[in-house]
């Protein structure tokens, strides 16, 4: 179960809203929705599974995103959390994938049968999201100037986004949405 918001940086303070991620495939589509919440503001895309993970997407105007993931390999194994870690890992992730499809992967030793019931494709996604860091992965400064420091967000665990709103002065009407 994933929980998503948009906390938009105005002149009269934050305001969030719940967001529905449906029609999301790419980090595009996310920021495209989210400049749509703002035009020209800060706007802040939470995105969190179960405890799991949380990410946090930075838009300033057309400016490219900036994306945190606090725990890669475990994003790496949900559909948001891919999109994410495949844009901040980009070509290193692509050529571990296409590494992973050169190797036999199938749990057999040459010449033997494989069995009718394995699929190549879901082991080597699964090896490519082992490959992930577990571990944080992107900008750790991406709210340094908004009143979290890289310490604070490396140290986050469970109940991160409320800490973080609470930290960037939004924790009222962050809740309000949850």
């Amino acid at each position: 179960m994933y929980f998503a918001a948009l906390l938009a940086r105005t002149e009269d303070g934050w305001e969030a809203s719940d967001t529905e991620l449906d029609d999301v495939e790419t980090l595009s589509d996310l920021a495209e929705l989210a400049r749509e919440a703002s035009d020209d503001d800060t706007v802040i895309v939470f995105i969190e599974q179960e405890d799991a993970w949380f990410g946090i997407v930075r838009i300033e105007g057309e400016e490219d995103p900036r994306i945190y993931v606090s725990d890669g390999a475990a994003a790496a194994r949900s559909s948001y959390g891919e999109m994410l870690t495949r844009e901040l890992l980009g070509d290193d992730l692509d050529d571990l994938v296409d590494d992973l499809d050169d190797l036999d992967l199938d749990g057999t030793e040459d010449g033997e049968p494989l069995d009718a019931d394995a699929d190549e494709d879901d082991e080597a996604g699964s090896v490519a999201a082992e490959a992930v860091p577990a571990a944080p992965v992107g900008d750790r400064l991406i709210l340094a100037d908004l009143g979290m420091s890289a310490e604070d967000l490396l140290a986050l665990d469970t109940d991160a986004l409320s800490e973080i709103a609470d930290a960037l002065g939004a924790a009222e009407v962050l809740e309000a949405v949850r």
